[in-house]
Parts: C-alpha cells; sequence; structure tokens
C-alpha cells in the first residue's frame, strides 16, 4: 500500500452517455415539423407577395421546366408530375429553403440560451477553479 492511497476503493456510478429518450423524440419531431412549417410559410409568403405586388424574380415564378429527356422518361415523370403541376414551384422552395434556416438558426439559439440557463455547470468537481485576479488598469 502506498502512503497516500486508501485501502478501500470507492465504487463509481459511470454516466452513460446516451441521448436521452425524450431529446431524440424531439429531435425527430422538429425534422418533420420544421419544413412543414416552413413549407406552408412559404407558400402564404409567396402567395401575399403576389397579391400586393412584391417584386418577384420572373425566373422562380411559373411552372418549373424540365430538360427534354426528363419528358420521355415515363417513371420520372410519374415522380415529378406533383412537381410540374405546381405554380411558382422555384419561389416557394426558395422562400422555404430561407425559413428552415431562419427556423433553425432561431431554434439552435434558444436552445443554447436554455442550455446555458440550466444545463450542467461549466467547471466539474476535478476542474481547477477559475483564477481570481484583479487587474488594474495599465497606465504608462
Amino acid at each position: 500500500m502506498g502512503k497516500y492511497q486508501s485501502s478501500v476503493k470507492k465504487r463509481t456510478v459511470e454516466k452513460s452517455r446516451d441521448v436521452h429518450v425524450a431529446w431524440r423524440g424531439i429531435g425527430c419531431l422538429m425534422m418533420l415539423v420544421v419544413p412543414v412549417i416552413s413549407i406552408a410559410a412559404s407558400v402564404l409568403t409567396v402567395d401575399y407577395g403576389l397579391n400586393n405586388g412584391w417584386t418577384i424574380p420572373y425566373q422562380l415564378l411559373g411552372y418549373p421546366k424540365y430538360p427534354d429527356w426528363f419528358y420521355s422518361s415515363s417513371g420520372l415523370m410519374t415522380i415529378l408530375s406533383p412537381i410540374t403541376n405546381t405554380k411558382h414551384f422555384y419561389a416557394y422552395a426558395v422562400v422555404s429553403l430561407l425559413y428552415m434556416i431562419l427556423l433553425a438558426g432561431v431554434m439552435s439559439v434558444v436552445y443554447a440560451f436554455i442550455y446555458r440557463l440550466i444545463g450542467p455547470s461549466r467547471y466539474g468537481p476535478l476542474d481547477v477553479p477559475p483564477p481570481n485576479i484583479k487587474l488594474k488598469k495599465y497606465k504608462r
């Protein structure tokens, strides 16, 4: 036995590194809800903009156009027929992408703020506390 070692070994319970089930469920739900919200908001935004005379690039308006070989393939046209029948599809897609980025950014900032408030402490039990040094303003 060493001079500084105890003969009684402490049992340590290892923390699980897995993500809690509730957080997995919330993440899965957000992966489904955010695109649905952004697509619905983009449809409302583009329609509102068209009715009120907003300047929307003409390249984004109208029905989508595909290369000629798309139209000759019956399989691709079966899959893409809902898109080809959607007027202003490109405008809806661009605005919904912007809404997705905006929603994801807002959610991450809110999550970071909440995690900072109620999350674990910055320093663990084995960390050295930060130095408590008060410096005077340097004057020459």
